[in-house]
């Protein structure tokens, strides 16, 4: 009954919506073509003759044999010409021609359907505290991370079917790297890295042994403890060699915003937004968000590391 409830009625609106208003007022389609993206358009040829100082010639311009056909001799333009690129803001159109843009609209206007969903029934399990329920906002979060998941691994094919290119070495290398930092970070216990691993474990161990038991089989643990983080580092460096390509152009994105902003107070936030992710990862350390986080000392005592 608790799944018929509210919480389905809520799905059922999002899925509405999603239907019907998303496609009309997509906002990741607004991301891009709200005019503060734009790209330069390219010159024409006869642009380039007339900055460079050259003229089109007629039948008297020599042709020169190469390989037995008839070429016009190349144009070459001067390094140093004083050539200013239009710039044109992105529109619908020009979206059309964009690898992997319904991908990515799809991903942003469903990550906002799902946050919404998120949200109300974070209210309604505040208010309404139901017992006997499944949280459906869960499913709809593991279908974002699915979806993201998905679009990740199309993006890191399509580097490995580019011939002759070191993109394939780049992923794999990263993927190596991951494995190894993954099984370093597993090592360290929960005093330090509260990640909830062991108390998840054994919930689901002694699950699944009342489960099996109840089926008449064995009660033995489905699978050990170094199994299980052997798997979960394997994931870990795979979502890493997904990232890869994607860190990397983020990095870009930022050196170019540092160099475009001018001012101070646009460069901190920039920083910010650049190291908000090592902030998260920052509260899983159980000293730094147990002791000065949720119980910080104010000075009136020291608490050691």
């Amino acid at each position: 009954m608790g799944v018929i409830g509210i919480q389905l009625v809520v799905t059922m609106v999002m899925a509405s919506v999603m239907q019907k208003i998303i496609p009309h007022y997509s906002l990741a389609r607004w991301l891009l073509c709200n005019g503060s993206l734009r790209w330069y358009q390219h010159p024409t040829e006869e642009e380039l003759r007339i900055l460079a100082g050259k003229q089109q010639k007629g039948k008297s311009r020599k042709d020169r044999k190469y390989n037995g056909h008839i070429e016009s001799k190349p144009l070459t333009i001067p390094k140093d010409i004083d050539l200013h690129l239009e710039t044109k803001s992105v529109t619908e159109v020009d979206t059309l021609a964009l690898h992997y843009f319904p991908e990515y609209q799809w991903l942003v206007d469903f990550t906002v359907a799902a946050t919404v969903v998120y949200l109300v029934t974070e209210v309604y399990y505040s208010f309404m505290k139901p017992t006997q329920e499944m949280n459906i906002s869960i499913v709809w979060c593991l279908l974002v991370l699915s979806f993201a998941i998905k679009v990740l691994f199309s993006l890191t094919t399509h580097y490995f079917k580019v011939e002759d290119g070191g993109e394939r070495s780049v992923c794999v290398t990263f993927g190596f790297f991951f494995f190894v930092k993954a099984m370093a970070v597993l090592i360290v216990t929960e005093n330090y890295l509260e990640f909830g691993l062991e108390t998840g474990f054994t919930n689901f161990s002694d699950s699944a042994m009342q489960f099996l038991e109840k089926q008449g089989l064995e009660s033995q643990s489905p699978v050990s403890k170094l199994t299980f983080k052997f798997f979960l580092a394997i994931f870990c460096s795979l979502i890493g060699a997904f990232l890869t390509f994607p860190g990397l152009r983020l990095a870009q994105m930022h050196l170019d915003a540092l160099n475009l902003a001018t001012e101070k107070i646009t460069q901190i936030l920039l920083h910010i937004n650049f190291l908000a992710p090592l902030f998260m990862v920052l509260l899983w350390v159980k000293p730094i968000t147990k002791d000065y986080i949720m119980n910080p000392p104010l000075g009136k005592e020291s608490i050691p590391l």
